[in-house]
């Protein structure tokens, strides 16, 4: 009986010394950096993917050569076995599993940006959304009034209707929610600065404003000029006189359009012809930013009611169309 003791005692030792080397092993498993061939790795992990299968991928990736199950106890450990969210997260040298777990159940996925440039018209913002591989394409085909429709403004003219801005979003969002945020971005920063305008505007609605905006964008990108050129545009508006805008001459032309804009050019009437029609065109022609929402908002007081452009990317102005056909001849026919 008492070898029968002493085997039981030492079966016991070599069992908690096991049992003990194991769990430093596993602590040293949960708090050792993953190693990887490069500096830094972007472990995908899709929609729907099991626990198992996501050990899998990451031992793929890393070379860790830990047993699943340390994996399991470690997630159970955690309580997040089965609250890990798909994504795309950055492996570093520095990661643990511990630290790789934690922000899995966090959600702390890589963000990606889309950034709308002020100015654009909607089909050049169609096609860089199409460009975005890392955006789940779901509008291919589709037509402008069906886009619009699926952003949740049927019937709404396309043009202009989305803040030029840069917008985050993860791997596999759809590019519907992209557009869905930059239209509601624009209803909510056109209602703002609808509220703050000048009360003497000679605009009939935020959707005149936001028309108005769009041909000023389109007429400089000089920050400073935007409220004189709103400024010309509001007084035009209020005289009548026509506002003579070659931007809406060309949006008008659409695919016609060259890049060459002529007399005739000028003279073929169209909706969005402002040298053959009074007022402002039908739609917007543009994305316009927020400063050019801004300006129109709060025009330029003053008494300008012509601009040419000097080459240089700035405008002159001219109260008198004596002085404006000077500085055409001295800027444009030179």
């Amino acid at each position: 009986m008492r070898w029968i003791k002493r085997l039981f005692l030492l079966l016991l030792i070599v069992a908690v010394a096991a049992g003990v080397h194991l769990y430093r092993d596993y602590q040293r498993f949960a708090d050792t950096p993953l190693t990887l061939n490069k500096h830094e790795h972007v472990l995908e992990v899709k929609l729907g993917t099991s626990f198992r299968s996501i050990v899998r991928k990451i031992k793929s990736e890393t070379g860790n050569p830990a047993p699943w199950l340390y994996w399991r106890a470690l997630a159970h450990e955690m309580g997040v076995l089965d609250g890990l969210h798909a994504g795309e997260y950055a492996l570093t040298q520095i990661v643990t599993p511990r630290v790789l777990l934690r922000r899995m159940a966090d959600g702390d996925v890589i963000h990606h940006q889309f950034t709308i440039i002020e100015g654009w018209r909607f089909k050049e913002l169609r096609l860089a959304l199409a460009r975005e591989d890392k955006l789940e394409q779901t509008l291919g085909g589709l037509s402008d009034a069906d886009v619009m429709a699926r952003v949740g403004a049927e019937g709404v003219h396309p043009e202009g209707r989305f803040l030029p801005e840069t917008y985050s979003f993860v791997r596999g969002q759809k590019d519907v929610d992209v557009l869905k945020r930059a239209y509601k971005a624009m209803q909510t920063q056109l209602a703002q600065r609808w509220a703050e305008r000048d009360p003497q505007l000679p605009l009939g609605s935020p959707d005149e404003m936001l028309t108005l905006a769009s041909i000023v964008e389109k007429e400089t990108g000089q920050a400073a000029e935007r409220p004189r050129i709103a400024g010309v545009f509001v007084r035009r508006l209020k005289m009548p006189m026509m506002l003579q805008t070659d931007p809406t001459v060309i949006y008008g032309l659409g695919d016609q359009f060259n890049g060459n804009l002529t007399r005739k050019h000028l003279e073929t009437d169209t909706p969005y012809n402002t040298y053959t029609r009074f007022g402002l065109p039908p739609t917007p022609i543009a994305l316009p930013g927020d400063a050019a929402l801004a300006a129109v908002a709060n025009p330029a007081e003053g008494d300008e009611l012509y601009f040419v452009a000097k080459g240089n990317g700035e405008h002159a102005f001219s109260a008198t169309l004596a002085e404006h056909n000077r500085a055409v001849r001295a800027y444009q026919l030179r």
